[in-house]
């Protein structure tokens, strides 16, 4: 069977989540064409050298001051040509990106199937996340085959009529990733002393790791964010915050009002496994990150997540993740809870996965095509 697959993607998540989709379709011998649009390019190209995920084709088409319909509107120009040329069958995508939904479009109107990584997470409302929300309903809405995380994902597109027939519960691709990192760690000193040398603040006593970027925190509620911080580390003193800033100039604008804190650390990005590194070793992760919700019960990291409301709400019943919302006093409250000692640490592994999803994934593509033949 001379199967073709594409797999496009824009960003470091997106990458991160489909590497063993990619390595177990090369493992299997399918042909397979892996595209980077560039979304965001910049935090993109470790992933690519930790995780040995080649690229063949990439659009470049990261620019200062983008928005995402310049990203839409460059994916939907180039990606048809390239699945054309390719002469593609199926077209996977991961996730909520602007690629991803600009992406199935393209592969919807090229007549190529498409499968969707990561489907059925929703919060209900289109406003939070933004863009994100709408762009993974975008997705369902023509896709050939979703591949849901969770049983509560699959939930979720069977209550929008999604036939049940073309959902399949695989968990999150993110643990597949992350199992090959963490034996890495376990067993590669040097890998390890090279990233400590880089960030040699990640040795120096217990710390919290914190991350915020989401476009609808932009604003008050990031100040708000940020004003928890600060009180936080005023009351906990054996405590450093470390906070890699993420390029956006927004967040880089009102991550000013952190500077001049002792014990608040704002660092650039870090790379990929730098980032995971962090996390392993970190006390708590304060977060507005889908993906961070997902890897951190990996490592047995609680999660105070900084946002209103999440679509990862196995997280929050797992018991790995508090809601912390973006109010200052509700995030001080919830970081209180683990570092007091009133939160108990689940007895429960990671409810996001086994390491074993990409397997099923492309077992279903291959079930599928076979069944089409």
């Amino acid at each position: 069977m001379d199967l073709r697959v594409c797999v496009v993607f824009g960003t470091r998540p997106e990458a991160v989540k489909l590497w063993s989709v990619v390595k177990e379709l090369r493992d299997r011998k399918v042909a397979t064409l892996v595209v980077c649009t560039g979304q965001h390019d910049e935090l993109l190209k470790d992933v690519t050298s930790v995780l040995e995920l080649s690229v063949d084709m990439d659009f470049c088409l990261m620019r200062a001051g983008q928005s995402p319909s310049d990203v839409a509107a460059g994916v939907l120009h180039r990606l048809p040509q390239t699945l054309r040329q390719f002469n593609a069958d199926w077209l996977i995508v991961q996730g909520d990106t602007t690629t991803t939904a600009a992406g199935a479009l393209a592969g919807f109107l090229t007549g190529v199937k498409v499968a969707h990584v990561e489907a059925g997470l929703r919060t209900g409302d289109l406003r939070r996340p933004f863009p994100e929300e709408g762009n993974r309903r975008i997705v369902s809405a023509v896709a050939t085959l979703h591949f849901a995380p969770t049983q509560r994902a699959a939930q979720n597109l069977f209550a929008e009529g999604v036939p049940r027939a073309r959902v399949l519960v695989t968990g999150n691709t993110v643990v597949d990733a992350l199992e090959t990192v963490r034996r890495r760690f376990l067993r590669d000193a040097a890998f390890r002393n090279e990233i400590l040398r880089r960030h040699p603040y990640l040795a120096d006593g217990p710390y919290v790791l914190v991350t915020v970027h989401r476009r609808e925190s932009f604003g008050e509620p990031m100040r708000r964010i940020f004003g928890a911080l600060l009180d936080l580390a005023d009351e906990f003193r054996q405590l450093h915050f470390v906070y890699p800033v993420h390029p956006n100039p927004n967040v880089r604008q009102a991550a000013e009002m952190l500077r001049n804190h002792p014990r608040i650390l704002l660092t650039e990005p870090m790379d990929y496994a730098s980032f995971l590194y962090a996390m392993s070793k970190a006390e708590l992760v304060m977060s507005d990150s889908g993906g961070v919700q997902e890897e951190a019960p990996t490592f047995g990291v609680p999660v105070v997540v900084l946002r209103d409301v999440t679509e990862r709400s196995e997280a929050l019943e797992s018991g790995w993740a508090l809601l912390g919302t973006t109010e200052r006093e509700r995030i001080k409250d919830a970081v209180r809870q683990i570092m007091q000692g009133q939160w108990r640490r689940p007895d429960t592994s990671n409810p996001f996965g086994d390491g074993r999803a990409a397997k099923r994934i492309v077992d279903a593509i291959l079930r599928s095509a076979q069944n089409a033949a």
